[in-house]
């Protein structure tokens, strides 16, 4: 996807803002975008202690003017149950993620890699089991069998390679909802396991790096009415697990001195095959219009002046690896029937 087109598509769902961030694509060389693949939707490890989202306390009481009392009281409805959205927050060892129970997929994960993380190798993810999450209530929970014959991969969303140094710490990174459909060949197990990498190359350069990933349901314009919609397809019998459109990482790449700079940069790709030779910088993007198309906020504590855009202060390029076929079935297992696809 072209930097043109991600800022159409970001600008596409928000008013302040959006000539801005056409502008700044815009003034960039136009490339041609990699397509992506949509269709219309038509439908156990010692884990820190898990929070979910409770309803927050009622407004304040209102408080009538001399003259005026309302006749209703519309947080009275609150007392049989608070409708949502309720996002499950799960805390492990190497991650904590947000879960989105309507879409069967996380909002975000993060996690912190470091030098010296990448260096233990305590897990081994041969010993590690693909598990749905128990902390998330079964009617909203992303099933096993729901990724069964969809022709999509459990893609890790915190790799299993950065947990490493510990195998509970592996284990918590193959739970369902640190999990995506994503396409396999040329995506999950080829371009997107490249840019996991750079990931972990960073701490060569930083003692400190935290990565923020998740995914993103983006809308298209119809070539015919040249109309905006969102559309993606959904996996599962009944169909329940959304397949997003594109990824993204936001990442932080920290120098070690307590307020000291933050190199921080943000990449959207599409869930699609990318070519390898496809330059990373081409899925360059800002922080903000990532922010404008997930709805989240990633550095709004992170002031101005200890910013520094991660692509200026080191290369941004991929060290491609090819693997043999089994290498790329290497993966975790299920304590269920074997499902397709290998996961990273």
């Amino acid at each position: 996807m072209s930097r043109t087109t991600f800022a159409l598509i970001a600008a596409a769902g928000v008013v302040t803002g959006a000539a801005t961030s056409a502008i700044y694509f815009t003034s960039k060389s136009r490339q041609r975008p990699y397509p992506t693949t949509t269709t219309t939707t038509t439908a156990s490890e010692k884990i820190l202690p898990t929070r979910t989202a409770t309803a927050p306390p009622p407004g304040r009481p209102i408080q009538p003017s001399a003259d005026r009392c309302p006749p209703v009281d519309p947080t009275g409805v609150f007392q049989y149950g608070f409708p949502g959205p309720v996002n499950d927050l799960a805390t492990r060892l190497a991650l904590v993620s947000s879960y989105d129970r309507r879409l069967r997929n996380p909002n975000w994960v993060a996690e912190h890699i470091t030098p010296e993380s990448l260096r233990l190798n305590g897990g081994d993810r041969h010993h590690s089991f693909f598990e749905e999450d128990q902390a998330v209530p079964e009617m909203f929970r992303a099933k096993l069998r729901d990724y069964q014959r969809s022709g999509y991969d459990r893609g890790h969303q915190v790799p299993a390679a950065d947990a490493k140094w510990d195998q509970e710490a592996m284990n918590g990174t193959f739970y369902l909802t640190n999990m995506c459909p994503q396409v396999g060949e040329g995506f999950n197990r080829d371009y997107w396991a490249h840019l996991e990498d750079f990931c972990r190359r960073l701490t060569r350069s930083y003692p400190s790096v935290r990565i923020i990933t998740g995914p993103l349901y983006l809308p298209k314009r119809d070539p015919h009415g040249g109309k905006w919609t969102v559309s993606y397809e959904v996996i599962g019998n009944p169909p329940s697990v959304a397949v997003p459109t594109h990824f993204y990482k936001v990442i932080f790449a920290e120098d070690g001195q307590t307020g000291g700079k933050v190199a921080l940069g943000a990449f959207v790709l599409p869930n699609a095959p990318i070519s390898n030779d496809k330059p990373l910088t081409d899925f360059e993007a800002p922080v903000e219009l990532v922010e404008r198309a997930s709805g989240l906020e990633f550095a709004t504590k992170l002031p101005r002046e200890r910013r520094k855009r991660l692509c200026s202060e080191v290369p941004c390029s991929l060290v491609v690896r090819t693997f043999d076929d089994s290498r790329k079935n290497l993966g975790g297992r299920s304590n269920r029937p074997p499902l397709p696809g290998p996961s990273r």
